[in-house]
């Protein structure tokens, strides 16, 4: 495929020479990740939020005030994953300037109203959907940018940008936990709107196209193709993806009320996501470096076993801060493999851009370094793109698995917070089996590197 937006006398080799493998490029990466940062930082804080909404506005009247509020999380990841697509579209059209602004207003409008919420579907509407969709624009737009002026160190700058979740993870309870005591809801909210603005606004600013893009409006058709789930092998791999997510968000969204269920403070709930967010990120490294080494899907599978085991042996019978701390720390470590092995870098829906942006080389290089690799290695080159585009939207399946936790939980009768622990060290360790049924499907030997 040609590119459509470097001169045409120029081959793949020399862009690659003339690229300036950062320069500019490195304000780019701090602009992105100042957003990351603060946008899937507060998402992974809900579960501080959620802990404070039960214990001091809806607990006492809401019966299943647990469950209800376990949607706002899940709204915010549906839109944040679901309209990857529809950044794509409105950047076609519009630039990438017009989407990044939109996405900081929605952002910012989203978190500021939430803090005037006094029920909890407002709550839906404001974090959930206009932050969410905020998030999502916002960043599958930065990520389209950032490669743009890398190539040697291209993983690194990508890397350097996706650390942002870790970090927010692990910096935004410490936040929000003393805002809530001595502010109020209400207030944590808004601050934590203004401090996204701010950030936002500030990669507004630095993150620009190093390409001009060519001004054309791009179908649904172009992006996905449906003909991929006529691969066994995929259709295994997505329904592998989807049940290892499950379980994923339960930990998180929370601990923080376990935490204070069992007697700890809320700054003691806040520290358990701290440490796991942080620890998760270590996690996708080792994960990566195993994996060239024995193989995707083996350490994968590898992962989500211990991840499994890890809540129903050690969440389960965990009630004391040490217990959980340490349950955090094995569980963040083991628990994010598919985010370095199973999903990508670079939301799947930008692909087609890079595709087009970018000389056959250049595109190439960034397939191998930024994203999916277990999808890639099932699909090939051709029908990468629209592969990696159906895994990301049946993983909002996954998004629901709070949801269903909860759900059963208050209807099961058992100790409060078992259906959590079961349902989601089970969905790891299903998980991790049909990983397995992979392994064996793509390669029958026993110790081969798949």
């Amino acid at each position: 495929m040609r590119s459509q937006t470097l001169p045409d006398d120029q081959d793949a080799e020399g862009s690659q020479d003339k690229n300036p493998d950062g320069g500019y490029g490195w304000a780019v990466v701090i602009g992105a990740f100042l957003m990351v940062v603060t946008s899937y930082g507060t998402s992974t804080a809900w579960g501080v939020m959620q802990d404070y909404y039960e214990r001091e506005m809806f607990g006492d009247t809401i019966p299943d005030a647990q469950l209800q509020l376990s949607f706002v999380g899940t709204f915010a990841l549906i839109f944040a994953n679901a309209c990857g697509p529809l950044a794509q579209v409105l950047r076609s059209m519009w630039g990438t300037r017009f989407v990044l602004l939109i996405g900081t207003f929605l952002i910012a409008i989203g978190l500021i109203i939430a803090g005037f919420s006094n029920q909890i579907w407002h709550l839906y509407l404001t974090q959930g959907i206009l932050f969410g969709t905020g998030v999502s624009l916002m960043y599958v737009t930065i990520m389209a940018v950032a490669p743009q002026y890398f190539d040697r160190k291209r993983g690194l700058a990508l890397g350097i940008v996706a650390s942002g979740s870790g970090i927010g993870g692990l910096v935004m309870p410490f936040i929000m936990t003393p805002l809530n005591r001595s502010l109020g809801a209400g207030w944590t909210y808004r601050v934590v709107g203004f401090v996204c603005l701010g950030c936002d606004l500030l990669a507004c600013l630095l993150v620009k196209d190093r390409f001009k893009l060519p001004k054309q409006r791009k179908s649904l058709s172009e992006i996905i193709r449906l003909d991929v789930f006529k691969d066994k092998n995929f259709c295994i791999w997505s329904l592998g993806a989807c049940v290892q997510m499950l379980g994923y968000y339960i930990p998180y969204f929370f601990l923080p009320s376990y935490a204070t269920w069992v007697g700890l403070s809320p700054s003691e709930g806040s520290s358990l996501v701290a440490v796991s967010s942080a620890v998760n990120f270590a996690g996708r490294i080792v994960a990566g470096i195993l994996a060239d080494r024995f193989g995707l899907v083996n350490i994968n599978s590898l992962f989500l076993m211990i991840s499994g085991l890890s809540t129903l042996l050690i969440w389960t019978f965990a009630y004391d801060f040490g217990t959980l701390m340490a349950f955090s720390v094995i569980f963040g470590f083991f628990c994010g493999s598919y985010f370095s092995l199973g999903k990508y870098i670079v939301a799947p829906a930008l692909l087609p851009f890079y595709l087009v942006e970018l000389q056959p080389a250049n595109a190439r290089a960034i397939l191998r370094i930024s994203v999916s690799p277990i999808t890639l290695n099932i699909l090939g080159m051709e029908r990468f793109p629209s592969g990696l585009s159906l895994v990301l939207i049946t993983n909002i399946i996954s998004v629901f698995g709070p949801n269903i936790s909860s759900a059963i939980d208050g209807s099961a009768g058992a100790e409060p917070f078992f259906a959590h622990k079961m349902f989601a060290g089970v969905a790891f360790i299903l998980g991790s089996l049909i990983m397995l049924w992979l392994k064996f499907s793509m390669n029958r030997k026993l110790f081969a590197k798949v």
